[in-house]
């Protein structure tokens, strides 16, 4: 059973957001790519999480006993988050 579901809101353009698809592809880590370039509209729920367009963020939200924890762990940027990344998804390496 998956604990942690994980969001992450991109712009194709965005190094930062690349870096970050490839470390989760690298360890299998499944998400929901909300690719701001394809899907606009989603900038408006960015916005709501983070008062900030900035990409790319992860949304972490965890799986309690009685489901969805209703308040997600949001970090903006890739490369100054890599440490915390790792540890809520449980990667050594």
């Amino acid at each position: 059973m998956q604990k942690v579901q994980l969001g992450l809101y991109t712009h194709p353009t965005c190094s930062d957001c690349q870096a970050g698809k490839s470390f989760l592809a690298k360890h299998d880590i499944p998400y929901i790519d909300y690719d701001l370039s394809v899907h606009p509209e989603m900038e408006k729920d960015l916005r709501k999480l983070t008062g900030t367009r900035m990409v790319p963020t992860f949304v972490f939200k965890e799986k309690s006993l009685l489901g969805w924890l209703s308040k997600p762990k949001v970090m903006i940027g890739y490369e100054n988050n890599l440490d915390e990344i790792k540890n809520i998804l449980k990667i050594d390496t």
